[in-house]
């Protein structure tokens, strides 16, 4: 079983006033972007705010629906699902969000919040209801008495555990992980993305991890997308793009991280400018006004996306 995203585009117009009609242009938030993930498997998608992460977890989501492209489950694009694919899709893809303090209603008890993503028309009596609440619960290290309790009796490392196992109730094979621990206590971090990992490898899922987190990224995942201003500018095996970046940006990006072990040394690069306005993006090489390889090709004609090397693929003229 496999997720992809074939050239998708997202763009949102930007209103005249208060009126649609109006529009003075469109925010490109994702434009052109390929990348599938296969069951097994962790795809970290890392850049900065604004270069599209963000909108394209919610179109793997259908939280949005794409302008242009193609969106693949097992094959079949999400355009042409019948009511029973949609179904069988919300089961097969969860998320996790951020802010483990938002993504809980406060209102319900917990085994109600675990449970919600159930569909009424499951089949599933209340006693099999509340066995398969115990068992995700019992996944994520909760204890027995948590499906009585409210959100508000938990620590935040708690709550990210009981929206994970909220994530588990429909037996999924994909999870979107949106900035999982970013709100999280620096202490409670690695707790939660050991959890991931065993569940992982315990249930045999995929995941999605959208992050500007570049340690966990790197921990959890298995091949990283770098994205740019709504534009993939590197893929690759995640240990061989951080051993070895192609794209400048990628670069860049990577010598912000922090080393993986103490005593290493790295060359710090100080990008200059920001991030490009998304209504009005650079033409050429959205990346050109800030590189410091920029050739003159550069701001005039858009790179290729091509295979540098077995398994590595880029978009840059240096290639």
């Amino acid at each position: 079983m496999k997720l992809e995203a074939v050239g998708l585009r997202k763009y949102f117009p930007v209103a005249s006033g208060f009126s649609l009609r109006g529009a003075r242009g469109w925010v490109k938030a994702v434009d052109g972007v390929s990348v599938e993930v296969a069951e097994g498997e962790t795809l970290g998608i890392v850049g900065e705010s604004g270069s599209g992460k963000t909108t394209l977890a919610k179109l793997f989501l259908l939280l949005e629906r794409p302008t242009a492209g193609s969106l693949l489950f097992d094959g079949k694009a999400v355009a042409d699902f019948g009511r029973d694919d949609f179904v069988r899709y919300r089961r097969a893809v969860q998320a996790v969000f951020q802010d483990p303090y938002s993504s809980l209603n406060p209102r319900m008890r917990v085994g109600q919040i675990v449970a919600e993503p159930l569909p009424r028309d499951s089949g599933m009596s209340r006693p099999m209801v509340a066995q398969r609440v115990a068992e995700v619960l019992h996944l994520v290290g909760l204890p027995r008495e948590s499906p009585a309790l409210y959100p508000h009796e938990f620590s935040g490392g708690q709550r990210q555990r009981i929206a994970i196992a909220r994530a588990l109730v429909t037996y999924p094979k994909f999870i979107i992980l949106d900035e999982p621990v970013s709100a999280l206590d620096v202490s409670i971090r690695a707790q939660i993305l050991n959890l991931l990992k065993h569940l992982q490898e315990k249930l045999g899922l995929a995941y999605v991890i959208i992050s500007h987190d570049l340690a966990a990224a790197r921990y959890l995942a298995t091949r990283l997308a770098v994205m740019y201003a709504g534009k993939l500018v590197e893929t690759g095996e995640c240990d061989a793009v951080y051993a070895e970046p192609l794209h400048p940006y990628t670069e860049a990006l990577l010598s912000a991280a922090l080393p993986l072990h103490p005593s290493a040394r790295r060359q710090r690069i100080v990008l200059a400018g920001e991030v490009p306005n998304p209504v009005s993006p650079p033409s050429g090489c959205r990346f050109h006004p800030r590189c410091p390889r920029v050739l003159p090709q550069c701001s005039s004609q858009e790179p290729e996306w091509c295979e540098v090397r077995p398994g590595r693929f880029t978009a840059c003229h240096l290639y």
